[in-house]
């Protein structure tokens, strides 16, 4: 399609809130001015390169907001204090990458494969160079050197998301301008992650089934994740009735997991399991559903501390969800877009764990820019994360020692962060059942490709198209 009629959709032109705000500024674009495309703005200043530019400025007050941790010389709870706690550095030395030791070979990480690797060839370089020179800080430099390659997985998530909404470019300012990536964006190595679902999201959208299974298979080995948008992917392919890509896809994803994995099973099987292992024995996490619960507990019941029951019981629930949610997105009317069952299946995954650190939220953030970018309940959902940011370090201080306020505090901060999580899923599955609801799905209502993300899953059906002569019919 040409960029001429691929016009820039107007935030305030369409979002009753953002027109709000506009009026503070001048007001919405005028009905008489060029229609913006996705090559023409304001010159250099093209939607996109705005939003490019605004992601930038995030990342940057982000190492600022982050830089008082930076050399690992915490004192007196200072990373608490200073709301700069990051396991960048806490795990340099809680790994031994500070001694040198090879993830997986001298030393058991407890993260998946591909995650361990990428903090080893980070890390083990900056310890050789400390060797050689004591002068050199090394944990000031690995953080660093981590800041900045994840920093650029989240330019590149941008990137990705905008070449996916190149009539809704000023959608991926949700994800430029998010209070969570402002705050949360280097804890861990979750943008490793992120990066590679997107790209897998990408590449479906690009009709590339294969390539996207691949992306999706190494994000399951650098965090579990992004195995389950495979679920979204089996939706729409049933529906579209395309198996070849579904097949495609998913033995590539498997084949991907398995080049990552099985080399470091051979080397070491425990120190390999060692992720398995630590999930299994965690304990209720702060914030979470099941933690809410406890505190709510009228019985005291001995459920809370079976660690195995309660692991089993959160697994068994989140899959009676993802049964429901196929079945959901077989039946329900009109075809739902992969955005939408994207989001959706992580956010059931995040209200029914037993754990969720404070990094987990930005697995959302993407994938909300693309399901339902509207502003409001986005930016309730923002207020709310920011609540529990502020009330999760209240928390890590009492743990340590120093009360800041009681524990009905925390507990409303993570009631109110659940509760917006679950209204965005509620108004998500409103857009899939009154799809006149959804705005993406409005944007490119006269296109081709309803689901501007639906890849394979927009050409028609395998067996019409093989009647067509356009591909051999599959026994």
């Amino acid at each position: 399609m040409s960029d001429v009629r691929e016009h820039v959709v107007s935030p305030a032109g369409e979002d009753g809130f953002v027109r709000g705000l506009s009026e503070a500024i001048g007001g919405p674009r005028g009905e008489h001015a060029v229609p913006e495309t996705p090559s023409r703005g304001g010159r250099f200043w093209t939607a996109a390169r705005i939003v490019l530019a605004l992601t930038c400025l995030t990342l940057a007050l982000h190492w600022v907001q982050k830089s008082p941790c930076r050399d690992g010389a915490w004192a007196d709870h200072s990373q608490y204090t200073n709301f700069c706690y990051t396991d960048v550095l806490a795990l340099y030395y809680a790994e031994h990458l500070n001694e040198g030791a090879v993830p997986y070979v001298d030393y058991p990480v407890e993260y998946p494969v591909l995650t361990g690797a990428f903090m080893g060839v980070l890390g083990l370089p900056i310890h050789a160079l400390g060797e050689k020179n004591s002068a050199i800080p090394q944990a000031t430099l690995f953080y660093d050197a981590n800041a900045f390659v994840l920093s650029l997985f989240a330019i590149a998530s941008v990137a990705m998301i905008l070449s996916l909404r190149r009539r809704r470019p000023w959608d991926a300012a949700l994800f430029a301008l998010s209070p969570v990536l402002l705050v949360t964006a280097t804890v861990n190595w979750d943008m490793l992650a992120i990066v590679l679902a997107v790209a897998g999201i990408w590449l479906w959208a690009k009709k590339y089934p294969a390539a996207a299974g691949v992306m999706l298979g190494l994000g399951m080995a650098a965090k579990l994740w992004p195995a389950f948008l495979f679920l979204p992917i089996l939706i729409v392919a049933i529906r579209s009735k395309q198996y070849a890509a579904l097949v495609n896809s998913v033995a590539a994803g498997v084949i991907a997991w398995l080049a990552v994995n099985v080399p470091v099973m051979l080397i070491n099987f425990d120190n390999w399991r060692r992720f398995l292992d630590l999930n299994s024995e965690r304990i209720i996490d702060w914030g979470t559903s099941w933690y809410v619960a406890r505190h709510f507990d009228p019985f005291g019941l001995e459920l809370w501390n079976d660690v195995p029951a309660v692991t089993n019981l959160s697994l068994g629930v989140f899959l009676l969800c993802c049964v429901g949610l196929l079945v959901f997105g077989l039946r329900v009317e009109t075809p739902p877009r992969l955005a939408q069952l994207a989001f959706l299946v992580v956010a059931i995954f995040l209200i029914t764990n037993k754990v969720w650190s404070q990094q987990f939220t930005l697995w959302l953030l993407p994938l909300l820019v693309l399901a339902r970018p509207k502003w409001p309940a986005f930016l309730a959902w923002q207020l709310a994360e920011v609540c529990y940011f502020l009330a999760f370090y209240g928390e890590l201080m009492g743990a340590s020692g120093k009360q800041v306020f009681p524990e009905g505090v925390f507990i409303f901060a993570s009631v109110l962060r659940l509760s917006t999580v679950m209204l965005l899923v509620v108004l998500v599955i409103r857009d899939m059942v009154r799809p006149e609801l959804d705005v993406v799905r409005r944007t490119y209502a006269d296109s081709p490709t309803p689901d501007p993300d639906g890849g394979p899953a927009n050409d028609p059906p395998e067996d019409e198209r093989a009647k067509d002569g356009l591909v051999p019919a599959v026994a």
